[in-house]
């Protein structure tokens, strides 16, 4: 499967490392040039000189997703150094401690909802003002395999990658129309920063998570970003509204 995206440009939230890094290394790869967004300006910068020493297009900003200025600010920066947006992947996210539900602590649910949604909308409401004037784009929100079943003890991470899978069905029903596609990937358990993270602070509940994987193994971020790819491009051209899990089989049984 060759994609080819030059001429092109996308825009990458949580691209300085993970699975954004991953996704705007594909990009361009590919040919595109590269916004990479992240609320670490100095990894981000760090990770787009490395492309640009490559051959490559890509510039870093810092953006906050949980501030609608950001958003509509690295939105802005693409269509002036690139002159388009083509492609978005709404990436950005976090985990909140594993918590019971009666011990959950309302600031972790609050910072859950920021981040994981209130973050994909504010993105994807600036994201679709820029492809709406263009008349075309293809845009990925990331969710989780917590966006398609319950597991137990993350409440507030389950909702918040619910509430993308719902907010990424309605967009791409207003939008389909238009030219525009927007679909949404449900990672499983991959090897990033965020996931190590969560293996240390609760080892047990990770041990148990992982076993459940069919696939008998965590995931890679490469294998994320070339589904991100794929959904962006012609080869899923009748794609719309989809939430695709890569997760191993965790979401089969």
């Amino acid at each position: 499967m060759n994609i080819h995206f030059e001429g092109k440009a996308a825009l990458v939230t949580g691209a300085a490392s993970g699975i954004g890094l991953a996704t705007a290394i594909a990009f361009a790869e590919s040919g595109a040039a590269v916004v990479l967004a992240d609320m670490n300006l100095e990894a981000a910068q760090a990770e787009a000189q490395k492309l640009v020493a490559a051959g490559h297009k890509a510039i870093a900003v810092r953006c906050d997703v949980t501030q609608e200025a950001d958003a509509a600010a690295a939105v802005a920066a693409c269509v002036e150094h690139f002159g388009s947006l083509d492609f978005a992947f709404n990436n950005a996210g976090l985990h909140v401690p594993v918590a019971n539900t009666a011990d959950a602590e309302a600031s972790d649910f609050d910072l859950a909802i920021a981040v994981n949604l209130r973050g994909v909308w504010n993105c994807l409401k600036h994201e679709l003002r820029q492809m709406r004037a263009q008349g075309s784009g293809a845009i990925v929100n990331c969710s989780s395999n917590s966006g398609l079943a319950g597991l137990a003890n993350l409440g507030a991470y389950t909702a918040s990658k619910h509430g993308v899978v719902g907010l990424t069905k309605s967009a791409a029903l207003e939008y389909a129309p238009m030219g525009i596609r927007i679909n949404a990937v449900c990672p499983g358990p991959v090897e990033t920063p965020m996931v190590q993270k969560a293996m240390r602070d609760a080892p047990e509940h990770m041990a148990e998570v992982i076993k459940e994987i069919p696939a008998g193994r965590l995931g890679k971020p490469e294998e994320l970003a070339g589904t991100v790819l794929w959904l962006c491009s012609p080869l899923a051209g009748f794609v719309v509204g989809q939430s695709i899990a890569v997760d191993g089989g965790f979401t089969t049984k």
